[in-house]
């Protein structure tokens, strides 16, 4: 039987009423919902709302309860509300309208008129799957899609245990200026993620969202995949290529909030402000000025996991990155919350219909797909979060570690490099919960965005512009990028699981990302990555994605992440931290000045031998190990010329350089 979160860690036994409360909750949640049956047979919604051919009909039907009239409006009947596109009540709240199949063609675009006590007005279906902003009037409607099918021609990838994340977005991924597609996304990035030897690709932006500078994450249209990329069908071809090459495909979900424009969003959708929202207050996000789901009602529940099986099944996913899972969380949002106390994660600041929920995504998920692969944004440290549900926990595979990327930033500035801890940066990298995985990155979409810097940025600022020649000599470039493989390899060689990496950060993109907005003239300048850096021979870009790619396939190729880390040398004066994970040694000195030609450390009796460094010219370094013989630790002897008590292992350690080894005897 699975031992409880709370038997594995002692600090939760205070609370272990609290666990199976909560537990108790889901449960009856469920029951509630899908009785003894499959949990998916209660999240879908999407196939009885929103618009469906019925043999030689359409039909199409809203939850209403607010509504007094529903007309359809559109191309159809140019836009004006006449009684043959009147829907009928259901009772319940549900409206229906049923109409010839000739009344509606492909890609004609639509509307409700929504009537209510004292006002009305357009809105678009909730359960809508394809809407499209009119480029003049830059107004959005639902557009009827009845394509052919597309025929998938590949499996699924499996699971992915220890997950290597390619984070992107899919418009700002061409190089020229100007919203990128699927079709340009499959044909010149999804190859260089393959190279690379990342095995997911996680997507952000795919609902649909009136703000393109939101970067996605205020949805309007839940079941609607952004037309700004494209067509459904390209967007299938990308996700079936990726599958063909062994590369699952998750998407950044949102269910975190809701855009609060009411023309284009939920809100007011029958005329009331809490059909999908809390009431009062409760609904409205402080900070984000969006709308907060009410997850304590039954019809919000199933809107929200037919959402996620929506996206499984018509897109063949492999899972999801949850966002703003903090935020849903807690009813503060976790703003300005220090959560130091496990006292905070089950008193009546939590939300437990929040809880609830994500145990029950969680739960169907893994029940339409049990190789499925869940991952939660989360800054709280939430105890059980990505704990299995038997266990006490909400049922994540996988927990951001999102410390990490701040603790980097911090460092670099903060601190001069004399002053770098390898016992800090040890401590940050390994901080983790025994029971339950995370995800560890250096950098993500977060650290690039306006207003931050990126990791390269901050080490060679301005200097990115003028020296990143090979044939120019430039002190400060030099350091940044030894950083910057440094950074990124130990992040990589101790995560708890998964290593993530947003796009272009690999080579070290130089500059932020800047959306189209009025404070920048409407510019896509700094919405795009510029891949033929890493591309041009006689740049440094290239050197730091052929380390990236060496790290990711070596960590992949030696089956790393299945041991656990032990630390083996952690020198504070000397700035040393050297590690082991399984049969691999990773030796790193953070020193900016001094290099250790005899260095001698504890190691595990044997023959080891270098695999890469990162001070290789091909990754843009200075060549200084060109050792290849083998190197053997040497015993020794205890007191007085005993008996040996342990072995050493002597290395050559230049500054600002990490050495993989690999035990061969």
């Amino acid at each position: 039987m699975m031992k409880k979160i709370y038997e594995r860690d002692p600090w939760l036994l205070p609370w272990r009423d609290a666990v199976d409360a909560r537990s108790a909750r889901v449960m009856s949640d469920r029951l509630r919902l899908a009785g003894d049956g499959p949990l998916s047979e209660s999240a879908d919604r999407h196939l009885y709302y929103g618009l469906h051919k019925d043999g030689g009909e359409w039909v199409i039907r809203e939850w209403a309860p607010g509504a007094t009239r529903i007309f359809l409006i559109g191309d159809c009947n140019n836009w004006k509300r006449t009684p043959d596109y009147a829907f009928r009540p259901l009772g319940g709240g549900d409206w229906e309208l049923r109409l010839p199949s000739f009344f509606l063609g492909h890609a004609s675009l639509y509307k409700l008129w929504v009537e209510w006590p004292g006002g009305g007005g357009e809105r678009i279906p909730a359960y809508a799957t394809r809407v499209v902003q009119d480029p003049e009037t830059k107004i959005f409607s639902a557009q009827v899609w009845d394509a052919e099918p597309y025929v998938w021609k590949h499996k699924r990838p499996g699971a992915r245990p220890h997950p290597f994340i390619y984070e992107c977005h899919i418009g700002m991924s061409g190089e020229a200026e100007g919203v990128s597609g699927f079709e340009d996304f499959r044909r010149d990035v999804l190859p260089r993620v393959k190279r690379l030897g990342y095995d997911v690709l996680q997507i952000m932006a795919l609902q649909e969202h009136p703000y393109y500078g939101s970067f996605g994450y205020q949805v309007s249209s839940f079941f609607a995949l952004s037309s700004r990329f494209g067509t459904p069908e390209e967007f299938k071809r990308l996700v079936d290529d990726a599958h063909a090459g062994g590369i699952a495909v998750i998407m950044d979900i949102v269910h975190s909030h809701a855009v609060g424009n009411e023309a284009e969003g939920l809100g007011r959708i029958d005329g009331s402000t809490d059909l999908y929202f809390y009431k009062g207050q409760a609904g409205y996000h402080p900070a984000w000025g969006t709308r907060c789901f009410d997850y304590g009602k039954d019809e919000v529940k199933r809107f929200l996991l037919s959402n996620c099986r929506y996206w499984m099944e018509e897109y063949h996913l492999d899972g999801f990155r949850f966002d703003g899972v903090t935020s849903m969380l807690y009813w503060n949002h976790g703003l300005g919350v220090d959560f130091g106390d496990y006292r905070l994660y089950f008193d009546d600041g939590v939300d437990e219909n929040a809880v609830s929920y994500l145990a029950l995504a969680n739960m169907l998920i893994h029940e339409i797909n049990p190789k499925a692969l869940t991952i939660a944004e989360d800054v709280s440290g939430m105890a059980g979060l990505a704990a299995p549900f038997a266990a006490g926990g909400i049922g994540f595979d996988f927990r951001m570690a999102m410390g990490i990327a701040d603790h980097w930033i911090k460092w670099i500035k903060e601190l001069p490099d004399e002053s770098w801890s390898p016992g800090a940066i040890w401590y940050e990298l390994t901080n983790k919960r025994d029971d339950e995985k995370t995800v560890s990155y250096a950098e993500c979409h977060d650290q690039a965005l306006v207003g931050d810097k990126t990791i390269i940025f901050r080490l060679i600022d301005k200097e990115m512009y003028y020296s990143m020649r090979k044939d120019q000599q430039n002190m400060l470039v030099d350091r940044g990028i030894a950083l910057h493989k440094m950074i990124r390899l130990a992040t990589a060689a101790t995560c708890g699981g998964g290593y993530l990496n947003f796009m272009g950060n690999e080579f070290g993109h130089p500059e932020w990302i800047d959306f189209p907005r009025e404070g920048n003239g409407w510019s896509y300048g700094h919405a795009r990555r510029q891949w033929s850096l890493a591309d041009d021979p006689q740049l440094r870009f290239g050197g730091l994605e052929a380390f990236d790619r060496e790290m990711v396939r070596f960590i992949k190729r030696e089956k790393l992440l299945r041991a656990g880390v032990e630390l083996l040398a952690c020198d504070e004066q000397k700035q040393v931290l050297i590690f082991k994970r399984k049969n691999c040694i990773f030796a790193m000195n953070f020193n900016p000045q001094a290099s250790f030609p005899d260095y001698g450390f504890s190691a595990p009796a044997g023959e080891f031998v270098e695999v890469f460094d990162s001070d290789e010219p091909r990754f843009g370094g200075f060549g200084r190990l060109s050792e290849t013989s083998p190197h053997r630790t040497v015993p020794q002897s205890g007191p007085g010329g005993g008996q040996a008590c342990g072995h050493t292992l002597y290395l050559y350690l230049p500054s600002r350089c990490a050495i993989v080894l690999k035990q061969i005897v």
